[in-house]
């Protein structure tokens, strides 16, 4: 089974915030595929459902972002399960301009505390994930800042540019289910890494 994960924070004051974008996907992921409806899973919502021949679920944690790896500990017991290959996580990345995606097939969590609580949990870096543009961290000069920016709504416009973006994140999605990481890489990745980004891949 392919498990995809969209990381968020639970509470209404949260679900139109930048660092709710991966729940956004997943809702479109969901609609797209006509997967089941969401119901309770452990410390997440699932939804299930097959997408051509593979067997996907759906999974948005239900903690707060920094205990987001709680939900993956039941698959972790599961011995045919792997997060190298069966694991995709979908998460903001302000390093990234409103609109960008960036798929890479394992690297740092790169001071996000929800790929932070993920890497503790399973125990390796190696994991694919998809990251949603939501603004260049390089405006905010604090880590204070830095989070009042995630915790807030997107500007005039921009939310617009996210959902206009959830069709090309549901291909780079099924992409990953039907060929693998290192396909949907080639495809959706538009531009070279950078230096920085590269260094945290072979780290």
């Amino acid at each position: 089974m392919r498990l995809i994960v969209g990381l968020g924070n639970p509470g209404r004051e949260y679900a139109k915030t930048r660092h709710n974008v991966g729940w956004w996907a997943l809702d479109h992921l969901a609609d797209a595929w006509r997967f089941d409806a969401w119901r309770r899973d452990g410390d997440a919502l699932a939804s299930d459902g097959r997408f051509a021949t593979t067997r996907v679920r759906l999974l948005k944690p239900q903690t707060f972002m920094n205990l987001s790896g709680a939900a993956l500990r039941p698959y972790l017991r599961r011995a045919t399960w792997s997060p190298a290959a069966d694991l995709l996580v979908v998460v903001d990345d302000v390093a990234l301009p409103v609109g960008a995606i960036r798929l890479r097939a394992m690297g740092s969590a790169g001071g996000h505390n929800g790929l932070k609580s993920i890497e503790a949990t399973v125990g390796t870096r190696e994991y694919a994930r998809l990251r949603i543009g939501i603004g260049a961290a390089d405006d905010h000069s604090s880590a204070r800042d830095l989070s009042n920016f995630v915790l807030d709504r997107f500007r005039e416009g921009e939310r617009e540019t996210i959902l206009t973006l959830l069709p090309t994140v549901t291909a780079a999605c099924e992409m990953w289910v039907r060929d693998g990481i290192a396909r949907a890489m080639n495809v959706f990745n538009r531009r070279e890494p950078r230096e920085e980004e590269q260094e945290d891949d072979a780290s």
